[in-house]
Order: C-alpha cells, then sequence, then structure tokens
C-alpha cells in the first residue's frame, strides 16, 4: 500500500454508548480507531452502571478522566522500567569489561 493511501482520511462511524458519531482518521489507523472506541464504550457503561454518575457528559468526562490516569500510570511504568533495564546493561557491560582485562592480559602472557 502506498503512503498516500495509507495517510488518506476516511469517515469511519462509531458507537458509543448507543450514540453514532463519524470520526474522519487515517484508513491505516481504522482499526485501532474502533478498538479505541470499543474500549471508551465499555468504560463509560460500567461508570453509568456504578450510578455514582448521572449524565452521559459527566461520565464521558470521568471516563476521559480514569483513561488519563491510566495513561499517565502506564508511562511511569513505562519510564521505570527502561531505567532498570539501563542500569542492568551498565551492570552488563562493567561485567562483560571485567572479564575480557582478565581474560585479555593472560591471553597475551601465553602467547611467545
Amino acid at each position: 500500500m502506498s503512503d498516500k493511501k495509507a495517510k488518506k482520511s476516511i469517515p469511519v462511524s462509531i458507537r458509543i454508548l448507543d450514540k453514532d458519531y463519524m470520526v474522519s482518521c487515517p484508513s491505516d489507523e481504522q482499526t485501532s480507531l474502533l478498538s479505541s472506541a470499543r474500549q471508551v464504550d465499555e468504560k463509560m457503561r460500567e461508570i453509568r452502571r456504578s450510578g455514582k454518575v448521572i449524565g452521559s457528559e459527566r461520565v464521558a468526562v470521568i471516563t476521559a478522566l480514569n483513561l488519563a490516569h491510566e495513561l499517565n500510570t502506564a508511562s511511569g511504568q513505562v519510564r521505570f522500567i527502561d531505567s532498570e533495564i539501563v542500569s542492568r546493561m551498565d551492570t552488563l557491560q562493567e561485567k562483560i569489561d571485567a572479564t575480557l582485562k582478565r581474560i585479555i592480559p593472560q591471553e597475551e602472557q601465553e602467547t611467545p
């Protein structure tokens, strides 16, 4: 598929809380948009079922806040994992360097 076709926006119908919306998105992102719409619909239905929030607009705002919080939490976890990986790689590199320093001098001494 060419880049021109991949970047072409198409109208996509999504349904959230029994209401239809037409959204324009790049054709290569349609599957992701539909998946996101399903996730938003599920979260909004969950909040509405709880009975603690009344009104579609308030349900939408609470849902948006919850999803933003989940995203921020996940981003923080990714940053933590990234820093852990870097730390472990540094430790591994130090061990490799130390091992090479021990091995290389021994080989040089053994060769005539």
